[in-house]
């Protein structure tokens, strides 16, 4: 890569303020660690495992190598463009459509939605694990939707978010994987583990080694989403064209590497159908690592901790992007609504709540749904699919050339990301369950009809004036 040079100052006289620039590399890695760590490796192990057998550090690792693929495409785009915006904003710049904009955009919030709901599910059943609970699928939903009515009530009253509180939640979330690693190597070490289970395929009797792989990897993703919010912060990121290749490339090798270190430890330690059977795996592991030693009553908290921050991040993304939306004209007005003393967009919060309950509620009242990983390849269902467009966007905008020097993806790495994000993203290759494209594509209706109802009121506006 060649020298890079720094971003270019505010234009004078905008009118606007430019964002405080407060993240230097230190914060910028904890931030993209923090955001990757969370619900998905903490509730899927088991349900990757379910997929492959003792072989889950497989689907992990092929999933760590697609975001690879597709970071190097979001770097050349945020060190070109410094903006926040993601996804969106380039895949505005490259077609100029605003309905695949809109699409863009929309899907990336409703990508927040199915995260948070799969996050409430979690925490549920880290609730009941860790106060030991007798809890039947009944009890569990109650208790998701209660958190969620808690996520509400603290979106209502506002969050000031922090970056410096990342590194504390990122530092409790790392905790629980590292208690997993270290006491699975003690259990380890005394020859009570299982290696052969680590390279022992077990598929489904509907499925071939190739298709198992596929849909293993399609829900390990899930684990790896988090990156991508990343470039939203790129106006308050100290020199973010020179820092952000090394922060982003070191956030996601740090976590691909203690997620395949944990699957391979969990497949070890216990039994593939008893780790696919469990709603909260990790603790699984831990419980039968070390049986005796109190520290493994506390995973099931940490867990909590986890997928808690997970839900309101998430929930905070999904209702600001609405609001903004609506704000746009792209949406309908009253989704723009801010509260007058809170200033809060709190049409937009209850809306997307009320979407995230209705999620959990139908998923959760299938009979032997599994409904976290049902919500969570939802999730990487929607964001592959983002991830294609981006990865296409970046071949598109190298006609737009720039003063600055700028991260360059190559013309290979974009093309390879493209293809096996669509690869994952089709029904007849990745071995999807056809529920998860049952719910993205209730989502995008949802989101359709919206749209098609803020145009008409538009149009019908503007007829009435002289």
């Amino acid at each position: 890569m060649a020298q890079i040079s720094p971003p270019s100052p505010p234009e004078a006289g905008s009118g606007q303020p430019s964002l405080k620039r407060v993240m230097g590399p230190g914060l910028l890695l904890l931030f993209i660690v923090g955001d990757i760590l969370g619900t998905g490796i903490y509730a899927l192990t088991g349900q990757v495992a379910g997929e492959v057998g003792g072989a889950a550090w497989l689907p992990f690792t092929i999933a760590f190598v697609v975001a690879l693929i597709t970071a190097c495409s979001y770097l050349e785009l945020v060190t070109k463009y410094p903006e926040a915006a993601g996804a969106a904003l380039y895949v505005h710049k490259a077609f100029g459509k605003h309905a695949l904009t809109f699409l863009v955009c929309f899907a990336v919030m409703c990508s927040g939605i199915t995260s948070a709901s799969a996050a409430s599910r979690a925490f549920a059943a880290n609730l009941a694990t860790g106060f030991g609970l007798d809890a039947g699928n009944g009890v569990i939903l109650l208790i998701a939707v209660g958190f969620m009515l808690l996520i509400l009530a603290v979106n209502l009253r506002g969050v000031g978010e922090s970056v410096k509180l990342n590194v504390v939640l990122t530092a409790v979330e790392l905790s629980g994987l590292l208690m997993v690693i270290v006491l699975s190597g003690y259990f380890i070490s005394g020859g009570h583990a299982d290696f052969s289970r680590v390279v022992a395929f077990e598929t489904p009797a509907d499925k071939g080694v190739f298709l198992a792989v596929s849909a293993a990897t399609s829900l390990a993703f899930f684990a790896m989403v988090g990156f991508e919010d990343s470039v939203n912060m790129a106006e308050e990121t100290k020199n973010p064209t020179r820092i952000f290749p090394r922060m982003m490339f070191a956030g996601i090798g740090i976590t691909g590497v203690i997620y395949v270190l944990v699957s391979i430890c969990a497949v070890a330690v216990v039994p593939v159908g008893q780790l696919a059977a469990s709603e909260t795996p990790l603790v699984t592991v831990v419980q039968t690592a070390a049986p005796g030693v109190p520290i493994a009553s506390l995973l099931p908290f940490i867990s909590m901790f986890a997928v808690a921050n997970s839900a309101l991040i998430n929930m905070l993304m999904a209702s600001r992007l609405l609001y903004g939306m609506s704000k746009q004209g792209v949406l309908p007005p009253f989704l723009s609504a801010v509260h007058a003393t809170r200033r809060t967009p709190h049409a937009a919060i209850l809306f997307t709540t009320v979407v995230a309950i209705g999620l959990i509620t139908f998923v959760s009242l299938v009979p032997d749904s599994p409904v976290v990983a049902l919500l969570g390849g939802t999730t990487s269902l929607l964001l592959l699919a983002v991830f294609a467009a981006v990865n296409v966007a970046v071949l598109v905008l190298r006609r737009d050339v720039t003063g600055a020097e700028h991260f360059n993806a190559g013309r290979v790495l974009p093309v390879v990301g493209t293809v096996t994000c669509l690869y994952l993203v089709l029904p007849w290759s990745s071995g999807r369950p056809a529920g998860q494209y049952e719910i993205a594509g209730i989502l995008l209706v949802i989101g359709v009809i919206l749209w098609a109802a803020s145009w008409s009121s538009a149009r019908r506006r503007a007829a009435r004036r002289p």
